[in-house]
């Protein structure tokens, strides 16, 4: 059996794939690969493991419907046509739970470095502009007592929340389409609306997927309905905030600042605006970056694909 890989994973993957007779290749190119160079890569392979943001639709399923099963490197799978995946029976797995930790770590490290200015300051640095003590330009602001809001409370909302309740004392109020009962009895979080969240929320953050209803969900006229003093973080997918009315709401400041993991579009461009704007800090996509973390997604993806290959029900089958 052969495994097309669309990207690095973590050595533990590959030898667990290697371990079970199945043979692996890879991109080894440092760019993303293209529909046309992925389609033929898959050819010739009994399973594909997609590192990254390769878009799996229907005209990929269909030029590769032989494949007996996909692993995603990923929770999310926004990028996959699963209703055709399925159609086609090529089972379809992900990375879900070993990645909590990790995610809600990059959301708590974002907000900290928003709320005071962290990167911006830093560039200052880099520039020659620290030049002497001055006690009043470009304050933050504190984050204790400050109430958390969550749109979408699952593991990594759980997560984060609990790492602000610990660090701050912050309040949580929370919007899913369901209420969370574990965050609730274990946390003290508040379900509230989505209109109410808005307007309660000191620090936003985003952990829902994203879907045709959470598409460009954050646009400008929800941003008017938050605090002029909040923070929005969005270590989810980039596609759930409206990008252009983000930076419009900065320079209004119609809210204070914003905490990114993820763009639209990714990568972004070097000379997107907000990369320069006091409250803003922007990472390219690190959140389950460690080493413990891409481990465990490695080994879960191997086992994904195992499984597949044995016409198995996959560990962590998407359908």
């Amino acid at each position: 059996m052969k495994v097309f890989i669309s990207g690095n994973i973590a050595e533990s993957g590959v030898k667990l794939l290697e371990e079970n007779n199945i043979a692996v290749t890879w991109w080894k190119e440092n760019r993303q690969i293209t529909v046309k160079e992925l389609i033929g890569a898959c050819q010739d392979v009994d399973a594909f493991i997609s590192v990254g943001p390769n878009k799996i639709n229907a005209d990929f399923l269909n030029a590769c419907k032989h494949l007996k099963v996909i692993a995603l490197h990923a929770v999310g799978f926004d990028n996959v046509d699963i209703k055709e995946a399925k159609s086609l029976n090529i089972p379809v797995g992900n990375t879900p739970g070993v990645l909590s930790g990790a995610t809600a770590d990059t959301a708590f490290l974002l907000m900290l470095a928003v709320s005071r200015k962290a990167f911006y300051l830093h560039k200052k640095i880099i520039n020659g502009q620290w030049q002497n003590y001055e006690p009043t330009p470009e304050l933050g602001i504190e984050l204790n007592g400050k109430t958390l809001g969550i749109f979408g409370m699952g593991k990594i909302g759980m997560e984060m929340a609990k790492k602000c309740i610990g660090a701050y004392g912050m309040q949580v109020v929370y919007h899913n389409r369901n209420k969370n009962e574990e965050a609730e009895n274990e946390i003290d979080a508040k379900y509230v609306s989505f209109d109410e969240l808005l307007k309660q929320s000191d620090v936003l953050s985003v952990h829902t997927t994203l879907t045709p209803e959470t598409k460009d969900k954050f646009n400008i006229e929800v941003f008017k309905k938050m605090k002029p003093e909040s923070i929005f973080i969005n270590t989810a997918r980039g596609g759930i905030h409206n990008e252009q009315d983000l930076i419009f709401a900065l320079q209004q400041k119609i809210i204070w600042g914003a905490g990114l993991d993820v763009t639209n579009p990714e990568p972004m461009n070097k000379d997107n605006s907000l990369l320069n704007m006091e409250s803003v800090a922007v990472l390219p996509h690190i959140g389950s970056a460690t080493q413990k973390t891409r481990s465990a997604m490695a080994n879960l993806v191997a086992k994904n694909i195992i499984a597949g290959l044995k016409g198995e029900k996959l560990p962590h089958q998407i359908w």
